[in-house]
């Protein structure tokens, strides 16, 4: 075989990318919006937690799909608070139809269908607010058993939103001068609240304690957690602390 001398001229071989560069790529996220039927307003903020998410409606949280320019794959209810107009107006959403007399209410049905297509993270567009204050407390509950599972939970009214928090780190993106609050679910310890007004650091907190209500972002805030489970609540459109 001759021997083929290297031409200088030759473009360089690419070099191979080790395997665990392209991890993030595959471990992206798969998101998915759950339109429920609770006060939802439009804002610049919301719109980009909805951005690239796949979208499933839940009985009247459809109402919200078109001033927020999406599209469901999916209508799932009893459509008892969903007009006949708003059916008329969307005949080709798939519609998954349940009886009344069921053990689910209409967003976990939702919660559910999203899960069964791959869900990692949800983000629940009208979860918090409306007429129906036990559903929007269950709604809380239920992200906070959703993050246990492993899921990537957001609740958003568009002016206000809900996290879960567990034992570990967590950070939010919140506007400088935005209140928040953390609520217990039980006592929790070892609770620490940095780049905020009202830092704590290894704090104790009992259960039913009022302490970490009314706090003030400084930007993004870090919450770190020993051990119980916490809802943060967030006001990023109300800069009444800055």
């Amino acid at each position: 075989m001759p021997h083929l001398s290297p031409d200088a001229n030759a473009p360089l071989p690419l070099p191979l990318i080790p395997l665990f560069t392209l991890w993030p790529c595959a471990m992206r996220q798969l998101a998915f919006v759950i339109l429920m039927g609770g006060a939802l307003v439009p804002t610049d903020r919301l719109r980009a937690h909805l951005s690239g998410a796949r979208v499933i409606a839940a009985d009247g949280g459809m109402r919200h799909a078109r001033a927020l320019g999406l599209k469901p794959e999916l209508w799932v209810g009893d459509f008892d608070s969903t007009p006949d107009s708003l059916i008329a107006e969307w005949p080709d959403v798939i519609r998954e139809p349940y009886p009344p007399a069921k053990n689910e209410t209409d967003g976990e049905i939702a919660v559910a269908a999203a899960l069964e297509r791959g869900a990692t993270r949800l983000i629940l567009a009208g979860a918090l607010g409306g007429e129906r204050s036990d559903h929007a407390f269950m709604h809380l509950l239920y992200a906070a058993k959703l993050a246990e599972d492993g899921i990537d939970v957001l609740l958003t009214s568009g002016e206000e939103e809900a996290y879960p928090l567990l034992p570990g780190t967590r950070d939010i993106d919140l506007p400088k001068g935005s209140l928040f609050s953390i609520l217990g679910l039980d006592t929790l310890t070892g609770l620490s609240i940095a780049n905020a007004r009202y830092p704590l650091d290894d704090f104790h907190l009992p259960f039913g304690s009022s302490r970490t209500v009314s706090n003030v972002a400084e930007g993004t805030v870090r919450f770190t957690l020993s051990s119980g489970r916490a809802l943060i609540l967030a006001r990023p459109q109300d800069l009444s602390g800055a």
